[in-house]
């Protein structure tokens, strides 16, 4: 098995989870600091190339995950995808890095990621971008999203349809004119095309997601690392009030607000996110 401090990037890596393997992308310098990404459900790895890229020319070692059931990774078999057990997948990984990182987590990585900081093997985590999540999100936010991944189970007739749901899910963002990008997240069987992830992991999420506060509360309060909260500015999963509040509960956060983004951060603005990051990891480093 490729262990991460081998390989001079960008390259695919295959790394141990917690019983399966995860596929992960490696960009940047080997003796550069590191960054750990995890994307948000439904999507994959691909989600931050663009971050991947430029931060790999400021000298950054990147390492952007498949989430187990998304991308490239394994499936469970046992169809455990709860958040403890994606704790466990990233200590893991941690583990094989060798050394400690700045975790990014966007929505469900960014839950992973917090929960990870009061667990053992938090140690390997240097500091902790959470990228629009918080602590209290807007129920009818979460409801929105978790509605959108647990529709069209039984896949698309085209790209061209796909594309449809993905613009309805995303009207603030113009829709692009090519599908090509689509084939990132989307896998072929027979002659329909399916979401690149297990639809197993959806069973039970609509009642984990709005059943965690307490524990994502008591890690928010515990949590002594840099921080930097990204909160997209038209985002209906993170308001200014669960913002507010989440600065409470960690006081020495940071906050950098996307003005023109909504829950999808990266993706809506990726110059201005990319630059926090940045801005974010370079104070970290000195």
């Amino acid at each position: 098995m490729s262990t991460a401090n081998d390989i001079a990037g960008p390259a695919t890596v295959r790394l141990p989870g917690s019983g399966l393997e995860l596929a992960g992308d490696l960009f940047g310098p080997a003796d550069g600091p590191l960054v750990v990404f995890l994307h948000g459900g439904g999507q994959t790895r691909h989600s931050w190339k663009r971050t991947g890229v430029r931060l790999a020319a400021a000298g950054l070692r990147v390492l952007t995950l498949d989430a187990r059931g998304h991308g490239d990774s394994e499936w469970a078999p046992d169809g455990d995808y709860g958040r403890n057990r994606m704790v466990e997948d990233l200590h893991s990984v941690l583990r094989t890095l060798g050394r400690p990182a700045v975790v990014v987590g966007a929505s469900m990585g960014g839950i992973t990621g917090l929960l990870a900081t009061a667990a053992p093997g938090a140690e390997l985590i240097r500091a902790l971008v959470l990228v629009d999540i918080v602590v209290r999100p807007e129920q009818a936010g979460v409801e929105r999203v978790l509605d959108f991944l647990g529709k069209h189970t039984d896949g698309f007739a085209t790209l061209d349809e796909a594309a449809d749901a993905v613009a309805a899910y995303l009207p603030h963002r113009p829709r692009p004119r090519s599908t090509d990008g689509l084939l990132r997240n989307l896998r072929k069987r027979g002659d329909r095309w399916y979401w690149h992830w297990d639809p197993a992991m959806m069973s039970g999420r609509v009642e984990d997601a709005l059943d965690m506060t307490d524990q994502m509360e008591a890690a928010a309060r515990a949590v002594t690392i840099p921080v930097l909260l990204v909160r997209g500015g038209q985002s209906d999963v993170v308001s200014e009030e669960g913002a507010a509040n989440f600065l409470e509960l960690v006081p020495h956060a940071r906050l950098a607000e996307i003005g023109d983004a909504a829950h999808t951060a990266a993706g809506d603005d990726n110059d201005a996110f990319t630059d926090a990051v940045a801005d974010f990891v370079a104070g970290i480093a000195r």
